[in-house]
């Protein structure tokens, strides 16, 4: 079969436009095309542009049958190394999106396109504007969600907490009188011993048009509306969740962790170079690890969103320096807020130097799985989780915000594999925790967990593991339509 054959099947694949999904997403187009698609991966002209800088100008160039393509954001110019305001940007989708979207199907239908027509749309839940064109067009259309189970039942009660009174609260008094520690009683009987600070933190609103609330509650219910969902998680690791989503959800594929099912389905040659980091990567964080002892090093990063102050800058940096122990942080460009923060204090790298290394961006996935890794101290994203469940690697959970705050519950209470750092971060707080995770009791404990979930996460993803099955059924069902 030639690889313009007009009998191969053509999905259109959509992330929504920020770090954390475009990772996952670039996985999974890798992985339809190893299964024999002819793929299309649409990103906006911003992050586009992003991946040509970062990546070198060859990153997009494609193949014949996997191409990039692009459309509009709707929103001004911004800092292009940086990302975009998330408030924005979201409430950009609601409204712009679904008219260049449906310009480039019909682009991409026409038959001097030079490619088969597209016989399925697979979108990110938070892309929800891609079910309106499937419809529009006759197209199916299934979701990924890129993030967790748990994070998806989280979104799923926020209509709930609209219908009760609850949300938006009457005012900002709710956020600070010990309301967000409230056990919420009523919630779906898998989220068991969950409080109100644990749901996903868009629920923190006094507005009834808040923008993030809204979006998510929308493309969480959304998602049921789909031909079939993609969630990146395995079974072991969230069943009882998954169970009570698929009452009312249509066929529910878990294939995760995604980064480990792309090794048992390598993509072609010419795609293997194909990355999708929007800051350029530095690779001396790597032979650095190389000259650390094993489970010696605190790996820190907080991803490609989260934000912080001056102030919680250097709190997290006197807690490190005073643990004593190695570290490797990733510090963003764009990590602090405002402008005036002036970064890490001088003394503090005089102090370290020689046990502390600071890179802009790196290779998560690799380094997580580097023998001198010992733990991790992270904002709780779902590719972060994952990625550090699969390594075996204990977690301190410093959520910065949506699902964040519930991935970080289930890592402390059901999971085991981590405790949490507290939003107003103190340097002793920090340096009791690393200690505690490097050499504690509590710690030990921890790994212990980690190493168990290390092995049920390769066994999803080993042959004949839940994740390898349903991959396979989601080629077949995607294939049919």
């Amino acid at each position: 079969m030639g690889s313009n054959s007009p009998e191969k099947p053509h999905a259109v694949v959509v992330p929504y436009p920020s770090q954390g999904h475009i990772s996952p997403m670039l996985k999974l187009a890798k992985l339809l095309h190893s299964g024999g698609f002819y793929v299309t991966f649409v990103n906006t002209e911003f992050n586009h542009d992003r991946l040509l800088r970062s990546q070198g100008p060859a990153a997009l160039a494609g193949l014949p049958d996997f191409r990039y393509e692009s459309i509009p954001d709707g929103l001004p110019p911004s800092d292009p190394n940086a990302t975009q305001d998330v408030w924005a940007l979201c409430s950009s989708i609601s409204v712009n999106f679904l008219s260049p979207f449906l310009q480039l199907l019909g682009k991409l239908g026409s038959p001097s396109s030079g490619n088969p027509p597209v016989t399925v749309i697979v979108s990110d839940a938070m892309m929800s504007f891609c079910i309106d064109a499937g419809r529009n067009l006759a197209i199916p259309v299934t979701v990924f969600w890129t993030a967790s189970a748990c994070g998806l039942m989280g979104y799923l009660q926020f209509s709930e907490l609209r219908r009760r009174g609850i949300v938006p609260f009457k005012d900002e008094s709710y956020l600070e009188n010990g309301f967000l520690d409230t056990p919420v009683d009523w919630i779906d009987p898998t989220m068991k011993n969950i409080r109100f600070k644990d749901l996903p933190s868009f629920l923190r609103t006094t507005d009834h048009n808040d923008v993030f609330f809204n979006f998510l509650d929308n493309s969480a219910r959304r998602a049921a509306e789909a031909d079939s969902v993609i969630i990146n998680t395995f079974d072991e690791l969230e069943l009882t969740i998954l169970r009570s989503l698929s009452a009312s959800f249509p066929p529910i594929y878990t294939i995760g962790p995604i980064h480990l099912l792309s090794r048992r389905f390598p993509p072609s040659p010419l795609l293997r170079s194909h990355g999708s980091n929007l800051w350029k990567e530095e690779g001396d964080c790597i032979a650095w690890l190389d000259s650390r002892g094993p489970r010696s090093v605190v790996f820190v990063n907080f991803g490609s969103i989260a934000v912080m102050t001056a102030g919680q800058l250097s709190e997290f940096a006197w807690g490190l320096a005073g643990s004593g122990y190695d570290f490797l942080w990733v510090i963003r460009a764009d990590l602090l807020m405002g402008t005036a923060a002036e970064g890490l204090p001088p003394e503090f790298v005089e102090e370290t130097r020689g046990r502390g290394l600071m890179v802009g961006w790196c290779t998560q996935e690799e380094v997580l799985s580097h023998p001198a890794i010992g733990a991790f101290l992270t904002h709780a994203g779902w590719n972060s989780m994952l990625e550090s469940l699969a390594a075996g690697v204990p977690v301190m959970c410093w959520p910065f915000f949506a699902e964040q705050t519930t991935n970080c519950r289930y890592a402390a209470t059901e999971w085991g594999v981590g405790m949490e750092i507290e939003s107003n971060v103190r340097r002793e707080e920090v340096r009791r925790s690393v200690r505690e995770l490097m050499a504690g009791e509590k710690g030990k404990e921890m790994r212990r967990k980690a190493a168990e979930w290390k092995e049920s996460a390769a066994r999803a993803t080993d042959n004949g593991g839940t994740s390898i099955v349903n991959f396979v059924k989601v080629l077949s069902q995607l294939k049919v339509g």
